[in-house]
């Protein structure tokens, strides 16, 4: 996706195209918007009558500017100003937090007491918009093809529901048994659990979560209700917890 020309071919005589860009690669977010306008663009060209982007928020512009180090929402929004201006038709999808971050990287943590530690940088009221990546996004984006018309320009929030950090423990522990806590930490102390080169990053997204809100504070309830007019539903986080608890404890 380098320039327009390496992805003509690609979506000539398509209909629709979903796009998805990363920032976690050679380049990093200054590659993502390259590549997402280069997508645009082809798309534009080729005809192409439908684009569904995996976009977010811009994490500076949402927060005036409190937190300014979160590029791979930054760059996402980018592109979705992107294709808005390019005037080709499209939908935007913005998944919520996996729940695959907490199997994956160890995030509820056996501690020598033997009980379960989740820390994060905020307070345990914050509401994190959970999602089973590979089981329900592309549930969200079906909606956006079949709900075409009603959908052009519109934002789908893509999540099961809101989980503060006490409710995530309290499934957590009805389906294992095991006892769990939370524990608030300093900012300067949950960066020194990341790798350097993200520890703004990702200290500054989790502030982000907590105020003002990864989706601003907006409702999930309109999306709930594309998936459920279509028979569709998603993974409750006790349900994917059920289903990966051999990798979590």
């Amino acid at each position: 996706m380098d320039s327009t020309a390496s992805v003509l071919d690609a979506v000539r005589l398509s209909h629709t195209v979903f796009l998805v860009t990363t920032p976690w690669g050679e380049g990093g977010a200054d590659v993502e918007l390259t590549h997402g306008t280069n997508v645009a663009d082809a798309a534009k060209e080729a005809g192409v009558e439908h684009i569904i982007y995996s976009s977010l928020l811009n994490v500076t512009e949402t927060s005036g500017g409190r937190l300014t180090h979160v590029p791979h929402f930054d760059m996402k929004q980018k592109v979705e100003q992107y294709i808005r201006s390019s005037g080709v038709s499209a939908t935007f999808v913005l998944p919520g937090y996996f729940m695959s971050n907490f199997a994956a990287y160890g995030m509820i943590r056996k501690g020598d007491d033997g009980i379960y530690n989740l820390a994060y940088p905020v307070t345990n009221n914050a509401k994190f918009p959970l999602i089973d990546i590979p089981e329900d996004l592309g549930k969200f984006v079906l909606a956006a093809i079949k709900k075409r018309t009603s959908l052009i320009g519109a934002q789908i929030l893509a999540s099961a529901d809101y989980y503060t950090p006490t409710q995530i423990l309290a499934d957590f522990e009805a389906v294992t048994g095991k006892k769990t806590r939370y524990v608030q930490v300093d900012a300067a102390s949950y960066k020194g659990f990341m790798p350097a080169p993200v520890a703004d990053e990702l200290l500054e997204n989790h502030l982000f979560i907590e105020e003002p809100g990864y989706y601003n504070g907006r409702s999930l309830e309109g999306s709930k209700r594309l998936l459920s007019g279509l028979g569709l539903k998603t993974t409750s986080w006790k349900e994917y917890v059920q289903k990966h608890k051999e990798s979590m404890v």
